[in-house]
This record gives C-alpha cells, sequence and structure tokens, in this order.
C-alpha cells in the first residue's frame, strides 16, 4: 500500500460543464494536486476555458480545454480520442454538466398544471443523459485500464423534493439512482477498480442559481432566508468546500467506496423541527 491514500499526482481527469464557478474551482484544484485537467464544456464557454487553462498552466500545471455538447456521443468521441493522444488514459471522469430552466419550474403563482413538459424533458435531458453519454464515452478507457473513478453530480434536490424546482429534482434523482446502477455494472463486468459516486452539494451561489436566490440589489431572497433557516450552519456553502469530499473520491482513499451520494450541505438534509 502507497504510504499517501490521498496522492492524485500523475492521474488524468476529464471534468464536463467545466467552466462555471464551481467548475473552475474543482479543476484549478485539482491541477494544483498534480492532476492533468482536461476541461470540457460548450463552444461558447472557450474564453472561459482558455483562460482556466493559462492560469493552471501559470502555476506550474497541465491542462487542455475541449468544447464539448454532452448530448453528442460523436463530439465526446472525438474528445475522448484527443484526450487518449495527448494523455493516453482517463482516470478520473467528473460529470459535472448540467443546469435548469426556469420554464421547468412552478413559481408561487403557478401550480403543477402550468409546468412546461417539454422543458422539464430538456432539463432531463441534460442532467441525465448528459452525465449518462459521456459516462458511455469516457467509461470506456476506464474498463480497459481495469481502473477509475466517476463522480456525477447530483443535488440537494436529489434527496428530497424541494419546492419549485420540479424538473431538476426529477433528473438529479435519476443521476443519482444511474450512479447505484452503474457502480454495479462496471465493477461486476469490468472489475473492481471501476467506481462511480456522486457528490450532492448544499446550497451555493453560483450563475446558475443567482436569480433565484439573490434579489437584484444582491440582498438574499425570500427562498435563501427559508433555505437557510433549515441549514444548521445557517449560511451557504463556499465552492472550496466540496473539494475534500471530491479529492476523497478521487483517490485510493475511497477505493471501497462505490454506489454512494456524499451529502456536503452544511446539515440543510439532516434538518428536523
Amino acid at each position: 500500500m502507497k504510504g499517501n491514500l490521498f496522492d492524485v499526482s500523475g492521474k488524468v481527469m476529464v471534468m464536463t460543464g467545466a467552466c462555471g464557478i464551481l467548475g473552475g474551482t474543482i479543476v484549478k484544484y485539482f491541477a494544483a494536486q498534480g492532476v492533468k485537467v482536461v476541461i470540457l464544456d460548450l463552444e461558447r464557454a472557450a474564453e472561459t476555458g482558455h483562460r482556466l487553462v493559462d492560469e493552471i498552466k501559470a502555476e506550474g500545471g497541465e491542462a487542455c480545454f475541449l468544447p464539448t455538447n454532452v448530448l453528442d456521443k460523436a463530439v465526446l468521441e472525438e474528445n475522448h480520442k484527443v484526450v487518449l493522444e495527448k494523455y493516453g488514459r482517463v482516470d478520473i471522469l467528473m460529470n459535472a454538466a448540467g443546469g435548469n430552466m426556469a420554464s421547468a419550474t412552478v413559481p408561487p403563482d403557478k401550480t403543477i398544471f402550468d409546468l412546461d413538459v417539454d422543458a422539464v424533458k430538456k432539463v432531463t435531458e441534460l442532467n441525465l443523459f448528459g452525465t449518462i453519454i459521456p459516462t458511455m464515452v469516457f467509461a470506456r478507457s476506464m474498463a480497459e485500464q481495469k481502473e477509475g473513478s466517476i463522480i456525477n453530480f447530483a443535488s440537494e434536490s436529489a434527496l428530497r423534493p424541494l419546492t419549485r424546482v420540479a424538473g431538476y429534482g426529477v433528473a438529479k434523482a435519476a443521476v443519482a439512482n444511474w450512479t447505484k446502477y452503474l457502480c454495479a455494472e462496471l465493477a461486476m463486468k469490468f472489475g473492481e477498480g471501476l467506481r462511480v459516486n456522486a457528490i450532492a452539494p448544499g446550497f451555493l451561489l453560483t450563475n446558475q442559481n443567482r436569480t433565484l436566490l439573490t434579489n437584484p440589489d444582491g440582498s438574499l431572497t425570500q427562498r435563501s432566508h427559508t433555505i437557510l433557516a433549515h441549514t444548521p450552519i445557517n449560511r451557504f456553502l463556499e465552492p472550496e468546500e466540496l473539494l475534500g469530499t471530491l479529492h476523497w473520491l478521487a483517490s485510493d482513499a475511497s477505493k471501497a467506496v462505490t454506489g454512494t451520494v456524499a451529502v456536503v450541505d452544511g446539515g440543510f438534509d439532516a434538518f428536523s423541527i
């Protein structure tokens, strides 16, 4: 057994949806641990992706940006080919691509009968199939290597239904279920070295939810106050507070951990009154 179970230096990590606030924090952290980082995101995020690469390289790390579409298997196959040509393997896959649409929610002035079903389908496609399809592509390398760690991004809404976010909650609950299914599928058919877990972050202020949690003047919305009243640590999380759990799941320190949903939420899911 090697001395440092958390040593991830030299590993190759592919992360989808990597150009947001959370993704940028994560890829820079792992690059600082000696991981070769592949940043995947939409073409429109290219400027941010290249800036992240420059920042990582300025600190002595290794990274590259590849434009992608997590719903297009052909594009992902081309990404995979480039990664193998450049680095030769894939050790860690983080499926962080996802998002929500206002039309897939049920705001206070509407009811379930006003729900836009087509919008719910789009949100489900992005979050669920945007996790399934990249896994089908990049996990092939892991199957050949007989080892690899896949980390999916679930949500607090995967653990219990939250008001308003109808489509997003359904999609993230499906991601959690897929995580548990896939852990058995890969381990039993390709070896115990393949692991699949998910992280369920609590509430963070990101570009995706800022309009839901803050008013135009920057003050907190009533929804934010409700969330914090049900969060024992009484604050929103910082992106950096997910890093320890992600590092653990990516490393040999969690070698026997698979099929789990690791909750990092400041106690929100545990709170009761």
